[in-house]
């Protein structure tokens, strides 16, 4: 489990592609935080785990189905991720429970200042669609943000300097790939709407 705030950015150093596909990235402070071998990191939002540590950074293996879900499989040497270690006992919640489970990939639909920000529009997902409501919390690309505003077909977050700074959003515009994983209390008190609604016919 996680928070969304983001405190590494690493950088892809390999992709090794074989049905599924292997991902070294390089992260010297993450090391600093003292991971090994079978730790869970969140990658762009997506909970792998590490399979390999050395001294630049770690390896993971990444499955077809989270290919299919997410902005991994379109990673290439030299691309900066999002990453952040799991919760530990004690840990200091500062976002929201993210459990790294990615529903889908949206992409940007345009990126404009507001203020000292920036306000981002994306596309809403059909399949979190109704879990995509304002003041909402999400998880973009492993970070946690409050919906600003949604509609059909879109909705809205509002970025402000720090956060673009201290992750890939900084570096991305519209047609941007992201990845969405709706907020969990949202996605079951969706599932307990369904089954009421279900049970009464």
């Amino acid at each position: 489990m996680f928070t969304g705030l983001i405190a590494h950015q690493g950088r892809v150093r390999e992709v090794l592609r074989d049905g599924g596909l292997r991902l070294h990235v390089a992260c010297p402070t993450l090391l600093a935080e003292g991971i090994e071998p079978k730790d869970s990191i969140a990658v762009n939002g997506v909970c792998l785990t590490a399979v390999e540590v050395d001294a630049e950074g770690f390896a993971a293996d990444v499955v077809p189905e989270t290919l299919a879900r997410s902005n991994l499989g379109a990673l290439a040497p030299g691309d900066l991720v999002n990453l952040e270690s799991s919760l530990r006992l004690g840990d200091r919640v500062g976002g929201h429970f993210v459990y790294g489970h990615v529903d889908a990939c949206t992409e940007i639909v345009s990126k404009d200042v507001e203020g000292q920000g920036w306000r981002v529009r994306l596309a809403r997902p059909p399949i979190v669609a109704s879990m995509l409501v304002e003041k909402a919390f999400v998880a973009l690309d492993g970070v946690s943000l409050t919906i600003a505003s949604a509609d059909d077909g879109w909705f809205e977050v509002a970025l402000i300097p720090e956060t673009a700074r201290r992750t890939t959003f900084g570096g991305k515009d519209a047609g941007g790939r992201v990845n969405v994983e709706a907020d969990p209390l949202a996605r079951y008190a969706a599932a307990a709407v369904a089954a009421m609604m279900g049970s009464t016919g």
